[in-house]
């Protein structure tokens, strides 16, 4: 009657076994280590280096306890794990030595990290602990203000270059083009000029409305050219994505865990550093400038070119990621405004390529530039903290437009970093840091010993109370809420979700919550044996109609639940994680685990007489006199 089939026992094994296995890693604690990253957009890291790195500490008689690759999709890190603070000190200093030939324009950046002691075989498994959030480790707060103004201006100044440009590409006479506000103004002499000047930019430009306007001198026609509101939206989510963008790409040198880096309203920047108490340093990445320009190369200078080679007045000389010094004139053709996009592709041959989109005016300025260089070569430059580095250097096959392809990338993944840089290397927009807030990791310790103080004792409370008033029952109950504790911590550190106070709080609730729903369990079996069912009848019953009321209960609860998910933001948003979580894992710890725990203690009792449920109160019948 009250007996579980094997595979529901193994299902609950094997839950049993993911629980703690996704949990233990957050009891090994963490060791001191150094992250090394790449210092250069045209220098990229990987796992080949890390014998150069051991090398170099075995040299300064410095032991380490192991080297990591990572790549996290930006680009290549390496952090190497040290006994303790002082070797960590030590190995830093003399990594920035041994790895910067010149200390003037460093190669790599090492920055001060923590990696977890999860042994081998459990990181094998993807086992580690969670990421402690801002308030839990300590670190900085940055709430930013992006300038979406300038945003929207640099738009509709590129929209008043593209419409002259296009009206003297197609040869439609006007009598002037100006910007009034974010609209454009144009004025023509009679009305058959102004509507083909209409059918010219409707055809060319799909996101501007056109609309006639009286002038106040008759002899006048005016048209007004504005940004549909679509695409105004699109430029300032744009805008603040390639902001978001960038800036992840800059906090990566910091060598911060888990940063969070997050839209907070229409035009805000919301950037949390677990971990980082160097204030100054962090503004100082978060707000340093990046350019992207496309260069030709200097004709005037012929013959291989040197270190020693004079350069001519107005240019410069660069040097590639390969090692070759190039002469660039000093007037870019476009710059990274007029790139509208650049993604990885493959060419004609299924090589690997960037495909790149400019703007109209872009887009004319290139073709003017490689109409008659054909053969020869351009560069690719990016400008960051007032140093140029050449990104690519390809040879101009063919006249380039509004579309082109940059092949020669040699891998897919080339192509990709390159893509992305061109997508990304400099700020759409300005920002202003507008809330500053520095949290001492004291603090986050103190806050983490409050938080688990108040779960444990909120469960030893919970345990007493239900073993003292259900008894056996009140015990299989303490061990179901067991079980869902550790799987809500193990499905957090699987997911590597970012724990912070308010995620502790959703804990201590989910707790409850689960243990509610053994009480709605336990008191209905109670029910049914008042009502003078068998004992194993009474357990199927109550089991079997205390389901319906646990899982309407959690039903309107998740609702709630993702609501917070989906509209929220910052704490809400991790509070709204680990409350989902909690509602499934106290779902299936208080149901299923529940019952085969007791059906594991009674359910071969086939002359069950009673069961240990604590009292059970029957109601005295009334007697009339």
């Amino acid at each position: 009657m009250n007996r579980y089939p094997l595979w529901k026992y193994l299902l609950i094994l094997i839950a049993l076994v993911f629980g703690a296995l996704y949990t233990a890693p957050n009891f090994f604690g963490e060791s001191p280590a150094v992250q090394i990253s790449s210092a250069k957009a045209t220098l990229k890291i990987d796992s080949s280096m890390m014998p150069a790195v051991e090398q170099a500490l075995t040299k300064g008689g410095l032991k380490n306890k192991g080297l990591a690759y990572e790549n996290n999709g930006v680009q290549g890190t390496i952090r190497v794990r040290f006994e303790d603070t002082d070797t960590q000190f030590k190995a830093k200093a003399l990594l920035e030595k041994e790895l910067n030939n010149d200390p003037s324009d460093p190669s790599y950046t090492l920055a001060f990290n923590l990696l977890p002691n999860t042994p081998d075989w459990l990181q094998s498994l993807h086992a580690l602990p969670m990421y402690l959030g801002l308030d839990l480790r300590g670190g900085v707060h940055f709430l930013m203000q992006v300038d979406t103004k300038a945003v929207l201006n640099k738009r509709v100044q590129g929209l008043l270059s593209s419409t002259r440009a296009t009206l003297r590409d197609k040869d439609v006479r006007h009598a002037g083009v100006s910007r009034e506000g974010d609209q454009i103004l144009i004025k023509f002499r009679d009305v058959a000029t102004r509507d083909k000047a209409k059918a010219v930019l409707a055809g060319s430009m799909t996101d501007v409305d056109l609309l006639d306007v009286a002038s106040t001198d008759a002899s006048e026609f005016n048209l007004h050219v504005s940004l549909k509101a679509k695409a105004l939206k699109d430029v300032v989510a744009e805008g603040i994505k390639q902001n978001i963008t960038a800036l992840s790409k800059r906090v990566n040198e910091l060598g911060v865990a888990e940063p969070i880096i997050q839209q907070q309203g229409a035009d805000r920047i919301v950037v949390q550093l677990p971990g980082v108490q160097d204030v100054a340093r962090a503004k100082s990445i978060i707000n340093r400038l990046a350019t992207l320009e496309v260069r030709l190369l200097d004709d005037s200078v012929i013959g291989p070119v040197d270190a020693n080679t004079p350069v001519p007045f107005g240019s410069e000389m660069f040097k590639s990621n390969r090692g070759e010094n190039l002469i660039l004139t000093k007037d870019p053709v476009i710059t990274g405004d007029d790139i509208t996009n650049a993604t990885g592709s493959f060419d004609q041959h299924q090589q690997p390529a960037v495909s790149v989109d400019l703007n109209g005016d872009g887009g004319r300025k290139m073709s003017r530039a490689t109409s008659t260089r054909i053969g020869k070569r351009m560069a690719i430059v990016l400008f960051e903290k007032g140093k140029g580095e050449v990104l690519i250097a390809p040879t101009i096959n063919d006249e380039l437009r509004n579309s082109f392809i940059i092949t020669g990338m040699g891998s897919t993944a080339a192509a990709g970093d390159l893509a992305l840089l061109l997508r990304a290397g400099s700020l759409a927009a300005p920002m202003e840091i507008i809330e500053e807030r520095t949290i001492g990791p004291q603090l986050g310790v103190e806050n983490i010993k409050q938080g688990r103080n108040s779960t444990l004792y909120g469960f030893a409370a919970i345990a007493i109370f239900m073993m003292a008033y259900y008894m056996m029952f009140g015990f299989f109950s303490v061990l179901a809420l067991s079980v869902n504790l550790l799987l809500l911590v193990a499905l957090l550190s699987r997911l590597q979700a970012t724990l912070t106070l308010p995620g502790i709080a959703a804990i201590a609730l989910a707790l409850g919550m689960a243990i509610d729903a053994n009480v709605l369990i336990n008191e209905r079996i109670r029910e049914e044996l008042r009502a003078g069912k068998t004992p194993q009848k009474a357990i199927e019953e109550g089991f079997g109609h205390a389901w319906a009321t646990i899982l309407d209960s959690n039903v309107t609860t998740l609702i709630v639940g993702l609501a917070l998910l989906v509209f929220g933001s910052g704490a809400i948003r991790g509070f709204a994680v680990v409350h989902c979580l909690g509602i499934a894992t106290s779902i299936f710890s208080s149901v299923f685990v529940s019952r085969g725990v007791v059906n594991l203690w009674y359910g071969k009792k086939k002359k069950l007489s009673s069961i240990s449920i604590g009292q059970i109160w029957k109601p005295t019948e009334d007697v009339v006199k």
